[in-house]
């Protein structure tokens, strides 16, 4: 029963009349009550999370009850017009997009102080942790020592940043920081950090019961979507104005229920299924929508698969891939470590609000979808994906074939076509070949977060040592999991010694592989297949493999769960048949093929249930915050300011904020712009955001030897995402970007970060022709085709574009955090009319571009369009309407101050 009035007190809101209790054991908390709301039954789970949040969130002015009641009465069929604000209640960072973060808030420290301010209402506003695990990277492999190894060269490399990191830990209230060597932040997120349900302390002494959700500077942010929590990845920048209060505007998405049924066969992974959903869901198109499983079949789905499934919502292409609350959600808490209490609080406040799942309830209501779609889990076969996306899955048994059929557009004039002898001290002698895997290694939260194919692995290796196989001499093998409790399961099953065996001894805690830390190649090894230009591969379990990702020398990289890596290891080359070839040869001369050392699923099951267990979660989450001997001697600066060193080039003072006033200045329109870049379709965030390793001829290179950095010290862009002299020397700066703008001007396409400088009329760096045209008060274009801006949640990929002086971003169409984060940075992003492009328009990037229209947004009004002039060299023009792709009156403000953080600037300082 209610303790508060509910019906017929018109004059309360929603928020005052659902104000309820609820008694779990011996303790009531206070909750806001949304299962008698009007409209709630057939709404899909993750639109009920979204009304419970704007209900508790109330303010009379951004969030009403007329928002409320918009998304009560949502339309599945309905195209996404309703503008809400979410308010996340937590915000998860990793290293590499939380320094910039950190960076950015003590600058506005130093900002506000500027302005006459009190520095100290810089502070995050909600519960922010950040998670160090982008930095390790796998210089030492194969050996008993390496993870020591590679952690103490992480030091070495990135101590002025965790200096900083822990400056941050002391001087904010609400930030936590994971050191290294913990684990991969998805993986922490769902094995420790999530609470599903969140409890905190009111005013009135009352202890107030809330629904968990977070977003986090990561795009797999959604793998604690497979517990039940909604959240996904945002740019650091919406995550910085989430930290500080500020709620995220979004339209009341499209939901795409998801039906599973059956269940997984023989010699099939959840690494298959999710590599098979993410295929299914972009063919069918997801980009912006929610994904829901749902249905009788989701209660056979364990927990660590759903986490796998909702992982790589990023590859879908969807803001979100959620499971709702059941029994499996609570199995899961109870063996990863929460409370008795805490488990009994998350069913009684699902069930009290209409949240659980049970479709044998005679209450159950399902759902209603915008869209539907089904999955027989029988029906999934083995898979892997590549050589560039994660969704071109092929099937294992079409997998030569198909690689085979590939490998010559890699191919070029000056590729060796013959087997190239290699010489090494570390592997031996032996010959590379066109196709041989460089990199098999085991990496990334996607897998590492889930016993079962971790355990399948394990298994497998040890069934292959049984048999006398071993990898090839070429292959860099690698284990790098998301959590220690997976080394203590792995040790305690007796697996890890035949993982040794096979040359995956443990190299970190972290990600590693999957984003680009695979550490270099044997010196011979790099040699060959530089000199001879081979087109060599990389296999992973992980989520990401675009072009230039994974490693410097490797063209083609492919995912594939843990065992299959070890399978690829062994047969040391992507051109293999495992069903008819065999991978080495036994102790008797008998042939071995896949089939024989892959463990059955009952072995698996067994082996998990054997040897993961509670006691491991509660050993290694206790002391989760405190770090190791190298963490805790670090020499940690002290005060509410930071004392920024003019001499680092690992952390820098930001210039966001430079010559900022009080009062936003009124929006331009663009004028006799220049194009910067002019590029095709699927550019990546990879590739317009620095990331990876970085040569001394390239402009962040030769800044650093400026500045006395030996290469050797370059260590990566990720890790020196807090000096944005390097972020903007590197931003378009990926080997495999081609900016087509150089062909158009009859120079040679040279892959990389390169341009037309039309005022030096001559071919540069794109950095240095922006400084130039910025000197001379040339504004900037970037053009581009379809799904501009696919991939990870990069916040450089908007402030690099920013930094070199780009105004406006025109393209075909853009994914989702991408767009989102070109107007936190005040940059306009703009779409060509429906059914037209570049090409139909006759643009070639040669022509200067004038931008109108846009000052609309002084009067109040967002344009639906502006109108473009494209002037070219002849003097003609070229003429369209350009689609205005702010979305929301929010995203208006931010555009408006020039900035998300100008505007929150500016909002604290009037608070």
């Amino acid at each position: 029963m209610a303790d508060h009035p509910q019906n017929g007190a018109e004059h309360m809101t929603l928020r005052e009349s659902q104000l309820d209790t609820l008694t779990v054991g011996s303790t009531t908390f206070d909750y806001y009550r949304i299962a008698d709301l009007a409209g709630i039954d057939h709404l899909p789970y993750s639109l009920k999370v979204l009304v419970e949040n704007l209900v508790r969130n109330e303010d009379g002015a951004n969030i009403t009850d007329q928002h409320v009641q918009a998304l009560l009465d949502w339309d599945p069929a309905a195209d996404p017009s309703h503008e809400i604000q979410f308010t996340p209640s937590r915000v998860v960072m990793q290293d590499f997009t939380g320094v910039p973060c950190v960076v950015d808030l003590a600058t506005m420290r130093d900002a506000v102080k500027k302005l006459g301010g009190n520095p100290e209402v810089i502070n995050p506003q909600v519960q922010s942790d950040m998670i160090i695990d982008h930095s390790v990277q796998i210089d030492k492999y194969g050996v008993a020592d390496a993870v020591e190894v590679n952690m103490d060269i992480e030091y070495q490399r990135n101590g002025e940043r965790y200096q900083f990191l822990r400056w941050g830990q002391q001087a904010f209230e609400n930030f936590r920081v994971v050191p290294p060597g913990t684990g991969i932040i998805h993986q922490v997120n769902i094995e420790y950090l999530a609470r599903v349900v969140m409890t905190k302390a009111q005013q009135d002494g009352n202890t107030l019961a809330y629904l968990d959700s977070c977003v986090g500077t990561d795009s797999h942010t959604t793998t604690v979507n497979g517990l039940g929590v909604l959240g996904w990845g945002v740019g650091g920048i919406e995550a910085e104005a989430a930290m500080l209060g500020q709620p995220i505007s979004m339209l009341v998405p499209r939901v795409v229920g998801f039906k599973l049924k059956g269940s997984i066969p023989e010699g099939v992974t959840a690494t298959d299924v999710v590599l098979t959903i993410t295929d299914m869901l972009r063919q069918h198109g997801v980009v912006g929508k929610f994904v829901e499983f749902y249905g009788e079949g989701i209660a056979s789905v364990p927990l660590a698969n759903r986490a796998t499934i909702g992982n790589m919502s990023p590859e879908f292409g969807s803001t979100c891939g959620i499971f709702p609350i059941d029994d499996v959600t609570l199995d899961y808490l109870r063996l990863t470590g929460r409370s008795d209490e805490q488990v009994e609080l998350v069913k009684a406040y699902a069930k009290a609000n209409k949240l659980w799942h049970d479709v044998n309830d005679p209450d159950y209501v399902e759902p209603r979808y915008s869209e539907y779609l089904e999955l027989d889990l029988s029906t999934v076969v083995p898979s892997i994906a590549g050589p560039k996306r994660p969704q071109d899955r092929i099937a294992l048994s079409e997998s030569k074939r198909v690689f085979e059929e590939t490998l010559p557009g890699y191919v070029t004039d000056k590729t060796t076509r013959e087997p190239v002898a290699v010489s090494t001290d570390f592997r031996g002698d032996f010959e590379l070949t066109n196709g041989d895997v460089a990199i098999a290694s085991i990496t990334s939260c996607t897998n590492t977060s889930n016993p079962s194919v971790m355990i399948a692995a394990g298994l497998l290796a040890r069934n292959a040592v049984a048999r006398g196989l071993k990898p090839k001499p070429w292959v860099k093998t690698s284990l790098a999991p998301g959590s220690q409790v997976v080394a203590d399961y792995l040790q305690q099953a007796g697996l890890q010694d035949d993982l040794d065996a096979l040359g995956y001894q443990l190299v970190g805690f972290g990600c590693a592989t999957c984003i680009g830390n695979s550490g270099p190649l044997l010196p011979e090894i790099s040699e060959a297949i530089n000199t001879n230009d081979m087109t060599v591969t990389a296999v992973l379990s992980g989520n990401r493999n675009f072009e230039g990702r994974i490693s410097p020398d490797v063209k083609m990289n492919y995912l594939a769960s843990p065992p299959l890596v070890i399978a690829y290891a062994l047969a040391g080359t992507m051109a293999f048949d495992f069903e008819t070839e065999p991978l080495g040869q036994d102790g008797e001369g008998k042939p071995v093929f896949l089939k024989d050392i892959w463990p059955t699923n009952e072995q698996v099951e067994q082996v998990v249930a054997d040897n993961v267990n509670r006691e491991m979660f509660l050993k290694d989450y206790a002391s989760v915050f405190d770090g190791d001997a190298r963490w805790k001697g670090l020499d940690v600066p002290e005060g509410e300011l930071f004392a920024w060193d003019p001499d680092s080039t690992y952390v820098r003072q930001q210039t966001f904020f430079d010559g900022m006033t009080a009062q936003p200045a009124p929006v331009e329109d663009v004028r006799d712009a220049r194009v910067l870049a002019f590029l095709g379709d699927s550019v990546t965030t990879d590739h317009i955001s620095p990331a990876g390793a970085f040569k001394a001829s390239s402009p962040a290179g030769q800044y650093l030897v400026e500045h006395g950095v030996q290469q050797k010290d370059f260590n990566s862009y990720g890790s020196r995402r807090g000096n944005h002299e390097v972020m903007v020397r590197g931003t378009f700066g990926n080997i495999r970007l081609r900016n087509l703008l150089l062909g158009a001007v009859g120079e040679e396409i040279t892959p990389g970060g390169y341009t037309y400088d039309f005022l030096e009329m001559k071919p540069t760096t794109i950095y240095e022709a922006s400084r130039n045209y910025i000197a001379n008060d040339v504004p900037l274009v970037v053009i581009g085709g379809k799904e501009y801006g696919t991939g990870s949640s990069r916040d450089w990929a908007a402030k690099g574009t920013a930094m070199l002086g780009v105004k406006a971003v025109i393209v075909e169409s853009f994914e989702r955090i991408h767009r989102s984060n070109l107007i936190g940075m005040g940059v306009l992003p703009l779409q060509f009319p429906e059914g037209e492009s570049a090409t139909s328009l006759g643009l070639d990037g040669t022509e200067t571009y004038s931008i109108t229209g846009i000052t609309e947004l002084n009067e109040g009004v967002t344009p639906k369009t502006v109108h473009v002039d494209a002037t070219h060299a002849d003097g003609s023009h070229t003429e369209f309407e350009a689609v205005v792709r702010i979305d929301t009156p929010g995203e208006a403000d931010y555009y408006r101050n020039g900035g998300i953080l100008q505007y929150v600037l500016r909002n604290l300082m009037k608070g």
